[in-house]
């Protein structure tokens, strides 16, 4: 992933998900698009754990990992924690996801039934087609609610017992997540990731909202940007925007980051073989036979008019047309390609062709 440069919408693990990303070479940006404001001291969580530990539930549903082991460590800090996790040992768990069975396994417990879609749907449909009817059930919510399964199971005659760990509350850099979308939109970025559906419904509306949903889309759709989300949940709000991102197998952050390198290996959109080796352009540099080449924007803007015409000659008239200022002389496109040349470390890459212009050498 040399020169990629990879914007993380997420702020829980950015730190960790940006250190995965530049161990393989890629530039990272920052720009969380919602906060998750945790509820570890919240009045009613504790009076609802307390009420589940004085009387038991049947089933205990976990929504999401974080969630999860955030309302384990809210009761260890107020003393509840070994009478909850016998509850819960006692209880049938059904977990929302790969993410929210590896949050009950860290405790030292087993799910007894996960939902391999992701989706509260899916578990609606399992304890509905069971019956629910005089169960009380427990559903830990994620930060977004629950999707309406509590009121579900209530409908079909369950005591629910909901509980609220967390809830995601607004950017904590209003003008960085802005920043963030005019970026994109210039075409600066070449990965958007997100590990949420909140987070990626919250950075798409802040895309509609700057008016920049068509150059977005369209990059998106070109391929020239891509998306990635973490598990089939999060891709979400993309899909109904038009948008498939890639999505790794497993729903881990290193899966994700996997995925990414794969599709930077695989798949390159402006990937040319020269006689100096491949060559791709990001969105912000060049690589050439695997060295990030010292461009300036003007020398890179070059680089890519000669890689689109793919081995075409691109004409003096062509050069000038996209250098900055009021150029007007051959000499300047010249000199632009010099620069270039002298950049790339080698002058056979570009040929100059006699009165007519200059040709990428492909191989």
């Amino acid at each position: 992933m040399a020169g990629c440069t990879v914007l993380i919408t997420a702020d829980r693990r950015k730190h960790e998900l940006a250190a995965a990303l530049e161990r393989r070479g890629a530039l990272v940006r920052h720009a969380p698009s919602l906060t998750m404001i945790p509820h570890a001291d919240d009045d009613q969580l504790l009076a609802r754990t307390a009420e589940l530990v004085a009387d038991p539930p049947d089933a205990v549903v976990v929504t999401t990992g974080i969630g999860f082991r955030s309302w384990v460590e809210a009761a260890d800090a107020h003393g509840l924690a070994d009478q909850l996790l016998k509850v819960l040992d006692a209880s049938r768990l059904i977990a929302r996801g790969p993410k929210a069975r590896g949050a009950i396994q860290a405790v030292g417990l087993t799910a007894d039934w996960v939902a391999e879609s992701e989706t509260s749907a899916e578990i609606a449909d399992l304890l509905l087609r069971e019956g629910v009817a005089g169960l009380r059930i427990a559903v830990q919510q994620h930060g977004a609610g629950a999707d309406g399964l509590d009121v579900v199971l209530a409908e079909a005659g369950a005591q629910v017992v909901s509980l609220l760990v967390y809830r995601w509350g607004p950017p904590p850099d209003p003008q960085v997540l802005a920043d963030s979308v005019e970026a994109a939109a210039r075409g600066e970025i070449d990965a958007v990731v997100f590990t949420s559906a909140p987070g990626a419904e919250a950075w798409l509306t802040a895309v509609e909202e700057q008016g920049l949903a068509d150059p977005i889309l369209h990059l998106f759709g070109s391929g020239a940007m891509i998306a990635a989300a973490v598990g089939p949940v999060t891709a979400g709000p993309l899909e109904r925007r038009g948008v498939h991102p890639l999505v790794p197998e497993r729903g881990r952050l290193g899966a994700l980051v996997r995925a990414l390198v794969a599709h930077y290996e695989h798949v390159e959109t402006l990937a040319l073989t020269t006689v100096a080796g491949p060559l791709q352009i990001r969105s912000r540099v060049a690589v050439l036979d695997g060295h990030l080449l010292p461009l300036s924007p003007s020398g890179l803007e070059v680089l890519r008019l000669l890689a689109a015409r793919r081995g075409e000659i691109v004409t003096r008239d062509d050069v000038l047309a996209i250098l900055p200022g009021d150029a007007a002389t051959g000499h300047a496109a010249e000199v632009a390609v010099a620069r270039l040349r002298e950049a790339m470390g080698r002058r056979d890459v570009i040929k100059t062709v006699v009165k007519r212009g200059y040709r990428l050498e492909l191989t």
